[in-house]
């Protein structure tokens, strides 16, 4: 279920050539911890499995792709390099260093694979909100969401089979904090990820439309998390669900708007924005009101130490931070609540959207994404039900992204504000904050 995967078997099957995988492990990539790499590695696992059963020799490289990648092209004679697409800034170095070195008559295409609308396609422009995309987005869905042909045995053989990978080796190079464990709820590729997605259809598809005030009351479930390094596609999980659009109408018009228009928003924010995770990248409005806000009297203040290890005076907040240090997961209401309090008691704004996006990007299973970037930034009525793909699109709000102004009031100016009593309304904290105490 890979565009970029099938459109390189197209061009193979045509020029009657061998068709080839590779996979560049980076030593290291942003706040990653041994939690997302051993996830990502195991996953991988079951797709090099999957290839050689298809007859293509997956390879897996060690190295930054402008070191390994060209090298690998010539030494196998490749015709054409198609790559995947990311938006954030240095996946796209990645692409562009590659770029620069590849021999001049190797062609190289980029294909938008995770994205139903192609990013570029769904609009050539930055957008404001969701209700400015939507339209675009609904008017290209019958020529984008279709059914996925099938990636075929492949019917030309490599030269040379790909050298055996010793996944061990592999882990043990990784240049990563090895303190932050990987989780066990949650098991790698594509298998695991199809059968959570079966699991949510059946037992939480009804409710997902119900609405915030039913859905906060659990404590974040969720089936994104074994998506998460595209082990299932979120095509994949909108085809399967729309499977039930006549049983539960309101429920799938509810998981397309969020896994297909505000997954989408969150990516055309990061492509158009080259400030995407600063506060130079938010609106004038908000940038203007929280530099009017800057100074004013914080009734706490935390460093970053008290804030990582759960020891504030909010035991809703410890909670949170503790259930996301543990579990790489957070309860999807919280989510907003943990970064608007990070800015409530942190010096600045520019302090609390990079403690943010550190603590998120460290210890969440979805972290590094656009949707967690666009989290921090934005604001609005995500984040409030049960996310089924990489949930950090849209829980934490310090900039106002996608929102309009609110009653001005300290610190915050006229990014909406939460707060506990808030928080008491929506689900059982007593119980949350009992699950995860210190």
């Amino acid at each position: 279920d890979n565009w970029a995967f099938l459109y390189a078997q197209r061009l193979a099957l045509k020029q009657e050539l061998p068709l080839h995988v590779c996979f560049c492990l980076v030593p290291k990539f942003l706040d990653a911890t041994i939690r997302h790499y051993g996830f990502m590695l195991k996953g991988l696992q079951e797709v090099a499995k999957e290839c050689a059963e298809l007859n293509i020799p997956f390879h897996l490289l060690l190295g930054y792709a402008k070191d390994v990648l060209p090298t690998f092209v010539v030494e196998h004679g490749v015709g054409g390099l198609v790559t995947d697409f990311c938006p954030l800034r240095l996946p796209r170095q990645w692409v562009e260093d590659v770029r620069e070195r590849l021999p001049e008559d190797v062609p190289f295409a980029q294909v938008d694979a995770h994205n139903i609308v192609p990013c570029w396609v769904a609009s050539p422009k930055q957008e404001y909100s969701a209700r400015t995309i939507r339209g675009k987005i609904h008017a290209q869905l019958p020529e984008f969401l279709t059914e996925f042909p099938p990636v075929i045995c492949h019917p030309y053989p490599p030269s040379c089979k790909a050298e055996p990978i010793a996944w061990e080796a592999c882990y043990s190079s990784l240049q990563v904090d090895r303190t932050v464990k990987e989780v066990e709820w949650a098991t790698p590729g594509t298998a695991a990820g199809l059968a959570v997605l079966q699991s949510f259809i059946a037992e939480r598809l009804k409710s997902f439309g119900a609405g915030p005030s039913t859905a906060a009351r659990t404590s974040s479930p969720t089936c994104s998390l074994p998506m998460f390094p595209g082990q299932v596609s979120t095509q994949r999980a909108i085809l399967e669900v729309q499977k039930h659009q006549s049983k539960y109408k309101e429920s799938v018009d509810a998981f397309v708007e969020e896994a297909v228009v505000r997954r989408e928003l969150a990516e055309n924010f990061c492509y158009y924005n080259e400030n995407y995770d600063s506060v130079q990248g938010a609106y004038d409005w908000a940038q203007t009101t929280l530099k009017l806000h800057a100074k004013d009297k914080r009734p706490f203040l935390y460093e970053l130490q008290k804030l990582e290890q759960g020891t504030t005076h909010d035991p809703l907040w410890n909670a949170a931070q503790l259930q996301m240090v543990r579990e790489g997961k957070m309860h999807g209401f919280l989510r907003m609540y943990w970064a608007k309090k990070i800015l409530e008691w942190t010096h600045s704004p520019e302090e609390a959207l990079r403690f943010a996006i550190y603590l998120n990007d460290r210890y969440e299973l979805d972290g590094r994404d656009p949707n967690g970037y666009v989290g921090k930034l934005q604001d609005g009525g995500m984040g409030l039900r049960p996310h089924p793909w990489p949930a950090a699109s849209g829980p934490s709000a310090i900039c106002g992204i996608h929102d309009q102004g609110w009653a001005e009031r300290a610190i915050f100016g006229k990014i909406r504000y939460m707060n506990y009593a808030g928080c008491k309304r929506k689900f059982d904290v007593g119980q949350f904050e009992r699950r995860y105490a210190p």
